[in-house]
């Protein structure tokens, strides 16, 4: 029988979402450049290929084997190979290749996909933002297929998302804005403070929000403090 939740590899990203990260819904990290989005990713990567699962893992800036190598230690290569790797090199195409990973979902015969991330979901919508709504429109229903997706095949999908400066309500927040932030279940903010980083829960549907933790990054993942 399958655990209610994946755990994310990162013991207080887990219990900061609860337990880690939940099936059959989307939680998002959120954050500025270098911030820690991806090495978490990967730490969750890592962590369900080490359970014996497979991973599909969507990367539109360019997957870092070198982090993963990090990360995954002296396992990598045996890991890497249930690591099925999808690199977008454009939001069309990001689209297509969301719907190509279900064929990876439905085998029979092989370690079962327990995980989906896409780091970032939004890198290349910002590059359709002079489309306006439209570019909203093919970035919501890239998410929700996703959502699909983890419904149907009772997995966690594990998003990043960029920022932006909110002017009129004077914050951050992610892109794809309260379309975006209502689909994803759990999110949670990176912030760059000082040399160190800090995880903030911005929304959960059991857990109050603000609860946090601080954390620098290492070569084999990060390191809380």
């Amino acid at each position: 029988m399958k655990s209610e939740r994946v755990s994310t590899g990162c013991r207080p990203l887990d219990d900061l979402l609860g337990g880690g990260l939940e099936r059959r819904a989307i939680t998002q990290i959120y954050g500025e450049p270098a911030s820690g989005k991806s090495t978490l990713c990967q730490m969750a990567t890592v962590a369900s290929l080490r359970a014996g699962n497979s991973v599909v893992y969507i990367d539109t800036e360019g997957f870092s084997v070198e982090r993963f190598s990090q990360i995954a230690g002296a396992d990598a290569g045996t890991l890497a190979d249930r690591l099925y790797l999808f690199e977008p090199f454009d939001f069309a195409q990001q689209g297509v290749m969301i719907a190509d990973a279900e064929g990876l979902l439905k085998r029979d015969g092989h370690a079962p996909v327990d995980l989906i991330v896409m780091d970032s979901a939004t890198a290349l919508y910002r590059t359709e933002l002079d489309l306006g709504r439209e570019a909203l429109r093919k970035l919501l229903r890239h998410i929700i297929k996703l959502l699909g997706l983890a419904k149907k095949y009772d997995i966690p999908v594990l998003i990043t998302n960029q920022i932006y400066v909110d002017v009129e309500r004077e914050r951050v927040a992610g892109l794809g804005g309260t379309a975006l932030e209502h689909i994803s279940k759990a999110i949670v903010k990176l912030e760059k403070k000082d040399g160190s980083r800090r995880a903030m829960l911005a929304k959960h549907r059991s857990r109050p929000e603000g609860l946090s933790f601080d954390f620098v990054i290492t070569e084999d993942g990060i390191r809380t403090i």
